[in-house]
This record gives structure tokens, sequence and C-alpha cells, in this order.
């Protein structure tokens, strides 16, 4: 667990390299520790990569994984502030928090949740997507259009290689490489990595190598009280509740669930307008929820063999290669493994909250280096991150044309964080949208006469109205 845990952390912490790539690669290491050991380890990287990539979120504006994005929003703001400490000590307590409840959760309500989530059908998850898309309008802040515009360019660009159903060439241009698609983790790396490393890279040429930051103190005395922690109860408890049940629901997977509990903090809040600019509660939403996801996306996997993600599809070849078959009879067969996997899964997210608060200082003393040695490692890891992925010379080129377009769109303030949005749900929305008109002949009526899809099809309507007359209750004020 211990060794799992702080690997994760690592891997989370370095951009591009993401928890699925960690856990399939120690996936031969289960031979040697036996299936009770090595799943408590895999648990560990997956839990604490989630938890790593907030890190770098936070210090560099870089989030280290794809479920980090939402924590750039107000963790660097505060960083810039010289508020690293409390941002670091917020999100480690919220990934604590989030990944207890889902632990809980996989622990005592495993098959009933798993029953529950059986009953959606690709119509519900398109309603289900259809209302995460209407955040395009509110996550966008005082330009509407602009991340509309954005969070549609990600959907086309999702668009890009084989159609899921038919197995069509789209848009792919003569190269054989987009077949499979742009990698999203290439795009997200370009997308938020390369801009901040110009950033960083014209400010050494103008200060001629200042500190990173432009923090005083580089941590800051600001620090995570109870006070505080009491006051986001409920943020923590909404944010952990979205992501188990995003966790869940089999394919939607960490990434998507921040943006939503998000999305829902701000609703809530006395001051959404604040959000964005660097508070607590846009950092509780984020890390709350998405480790929440982890162990809701055990649910799925463990009591009918669905994964809930794409870490748990390899967790499925991890079972499946010690001979255990996911299902209601593992837990009475092979009850001694899988009671031990939900203890260790427990004791990783301790270890996790040891090792991120322990390590809070050493984190923020990257805040020291100079802007253009921080430049340089950024640009460091993106190309190693890129490069990672499938091992090709043309992800690099996808980093470095999407760093690039990302860097015009920034200097406009268009939001990049739509553009993530956009290509996360649109593949999600294109396949779930064509297998329901396959089962209902062409027929749209298929997606109000299902009770679940009916229902999100009216908060869709409800969000994007509430979205609008909020922009434009804000365009009146000015």
């Amino acid at each position: 667990a211990l060794l799992g845990t702080a690997g994760g952390i690592v891997v989370g912490v370095l951009p591009g390299l993401s928890a699925t790539m960690a856990v399939a690669l120690l996936l031969p290491v289960t031979f040697i520790t036996g299936p009770t050991a090595g799943l408590i380890m895999l648990s560990g990287v997956y839990a604490g990569a989630i938890y790593g990539g907030s890190v770098s979120a936070v210090l560099i504006g870089t989030p280290g994984t794809g479920a980090s994005v939402v924590t750039v929003w107000d963790g660097y703001p505060m960083t810039k502030r010289g508020e690293s400490r409390l941002a670091l000590a917020t999100v480690t307590w919220a990934s604590f928090f989030g990944g207890i409840a889902g632990g809980l959760v996989l622990l005592l309500l495993s098959p009933p949740l798993a029953e529950l989530a059986l009953l959606f059908g690709p119509p519900d998850y398109t309603a289900l997507v259809l209302f995460s898309m209407t955040l395009l309008v509110s996550m966008s802040g005082d330009q509407p259009v602009k991340g509309v515009v954005v969070g549609l360019f990600g959907c086309l660009l999702s668009t890009i290689g084989l159609d899921p159903v038919y197995g069509v060439p789209r848009y792919m241009l003569g190269f054989t490489e987009l077949s499979g698609g742009i990698t999203f983790i290439s795009v997200l790396i370009g997308a938020f990595s390369i801009p901040q490393a110009l950033l960083l890279a014209s400010a050494a040429l103008r200060t001629r190598g200042a500190a990173g930051v432009p923090v005083a103190p580089v941590i800051g005395k600001e620090r995570l009280t109870i006070r505080i922690m009491r006051g986001q109860f409920l943020n923590f408890m909404r944010s952990s509740v979205i992501g188990i049940w995003i966790g869940i629901l089999p394919g939607i997977g960490p990434e998507t669930s921040p943006f939503i509990a998000y999305e829902e903090a701000k609703r809530f809040s006395k001051h959404p307008e604040r959000f964005g600019t660097g508070i607590v509660d846009g950092l509780v939403a984020a890390e709350a929820t998405n480790n929440a996801t982890v162990g809701g996306s055990l649910i799925p996997l463990l009591t009918l063999g669905i994964p809930g993600s794409a870490v748990a599809a390899v967790y499925l070849g991890a079972l499946t290669i010690h001979g255990l078959q996911p299902g209601p009879m593992l837990f009475t067969q092979r009850a001694d493994i899988v009671y031990s996997l939900f203890a260790g899964y427990l004791i990783c997210n301790f270890l996790m909250l040891g090792l991120g608060l322990g390590g809070v200082r050493l984190w923020t003393k990257v805040l020291a280096l100079p802007n253009a040695v921080l430049a340089i490692l950024i640009i460091v890891f993106s190309v190693v991150g890129s490069s990672a992925i499938r091992h090709s010379l043309f992800d690099l080129w996808v980093t470095v044309i999407s760093g690039g377009i990302a860097y015009g769109l920034a200097q406009h303030r268009y939001p990049l964080g739509a553009l993530a949005l956009g290509m996360i749900l649109g593949p999600l929305f294109e396949e779930n949208f064509l297998r329901s008109l396959s089962m209902s002949q062409n027929s749209w009526r298929i997606f109000v006469q299902q009770p679940i899809s009916l229902t999100f099809l009216v908060l869709a309507g409800f969000s994007l109205a509430w979205s609008v007359r909020k922009s434009y209750l804000r365009t009146q004020k000015r």
C-alpha cells in the first residue's frame, strides 16, 4: 500500500503519466506479490495518481492528470497569491475525504448500487452527457459564447478517427496515426503545459531569472483550519456523492466528475463570482469528487465485471490473470481477497493523507526555482509524457500544435477548461446517441420515453436556462 501510494503520487505529479499507464506497468508485479497484496498496491497507485495530479496543478498551473484540470482554476491563483500551503493542504484533505467516502460506499453498498447503475441504458447516458455539456455555458464566466465555441471545438476534435459505431474513417487527412483518434492526454498536456511554459519563459526574459512565481512569501502563512473545513462540510459531502455516482456509471471516468461537482458548488455558493479567482470551495469540489470516483469506479467492476473507468478496465485484467471472476459469486467464494482489497484501499487513503501533508513543504520548494528552469522542466515533462503514451512522435506533434493553439486562445480569454470538457464528453455523447437511435430505428422519442433520460433532459434545460439568465444579469450589471 505504501509503495503503491507513493509511486502513484509521483506518477500523478508528472504531466502526461496517467494512473492507467502506471497500473498497467505494475500488473506483472502482482505475480510476485500475490493477488491480495498486488491489488492493494494497484489501489494505492490509482488513488495516489489521482491525488498527485493536483500538486502540479496547484503549483505550476499544469494538471498532472486529466482529473486535475478543474483544480488549476482555483489552485494556481492561490499559489500566485502566496497561498500554496493552504491550497496543497486543502486538496490533500479533500482528496482524503473523497477517497474515504468512496471506500466506505465500496465496502458497504457495492451490490445495490451496481444494480442501480444497470438501469442506465444508452438513452440515459446520452441525456446525462447532454446535461454535463450545459456546463460549458456556466463554466465560462462572463464569456459564455467563447466557452461554447471552445467546447464544441473540443467535441469536433474528438470525432477525428474511426466512427465508433460504423468504423468509417473521418477527418484523418491521410494520416494513419489518426485512425485511433487524437489522444486526449496529448491535447491536455499541450493545452495546459505549453502555454504555461511560454508564459514563464517570457517572464524569465523580462526579469532575467527572478523566482518562479511572483509570490511572497513562497509558501505562505495561511493554513487550513478546522473552521475552514467545518464550513466546507456540505461541499465535501455533495462533491463526494457526485464523484461516487459518476464513478459507478461505466465509461464516464474521473475526468468528468470534477466539472459537474465544481459547477454544483458554484451553483450553491453565496459568492459564485469568486470561483476561478482562487478559493477553497473550488478546490474542495474538484478534489473530493475525483478521488471519490476512484472507489465508485470499482463497484461495477467487482460486482458486475463492468469497469467504471480506464484504470478499472486494467484492474479487470489484474483480476482475470489471477483467476478471479468479478460478479456476485466473487463476494462469497473469495471474500478474503475482496474485503482485504476494501480494507487496503482505505489504508491507501490514510497513507495518501500522511504523504501529502508531509510533502507540502517539499512540493512548494519548486516555487523557488527560476522561471527559466521551471519552463524547461515543464517542457521536458510534457515531451516525456506525450511521447510515453503510445511511443509515437506523432503524439508529440499533437502536443506542440495543441499548445500553440491553446496559447492563442488563452491570449484572447477563451476558457481552456471547456476544450477539455468537450473532448471528454464528445465521444461519450456520440457513441451513446448513435446506439440510442439504432435501438429505436432512428426515433427520437426514445429519449423522452425513458424516465431516467427524461429527468436528465429536464435538468439540462433548467441548467441551460439558469446559466443564460445568470450571464444576462451579469451583462446588465455592467
